[in-house]
């Protein structure tokens, strides 16, 4: 008999990792790109799709897109 574990179908469904929105700093030409996070750090990620100045998504150290250039707020509470 097969039970059916909805939790597990849950997570299937929701990606692995965060997704993290940077700044593309350079192509490096070897498949990899250098890139600014929010916090003004700078780490090298895989993939090249995205042109410098640009905002990208990266996930688990890789490139997955651009990301839209929407208007950042910060909000004290």
């Amino acid at each position: 008999m097969t039970t059916t574990n909805i939790w597990q179908k849950f997570k299937a469904l929701i990606p692995e990792g965060s997704r993290t929105i940077v700044t593309i700093t350079a192509n490096n030409g070897n498949g990899t790109s250098q890139v600014q996070l929010r916090d003004g750090s700078v780490v090298t990620v895989k993939g090249e799709s995205v042109q410098v100045g640009q905002k990208a998504f990266i996930q688990s150290g890789e490139i997955k897109g651009t990301a839209p250039e929407l208007a950042q707020y910060e909000v004290e509470v």
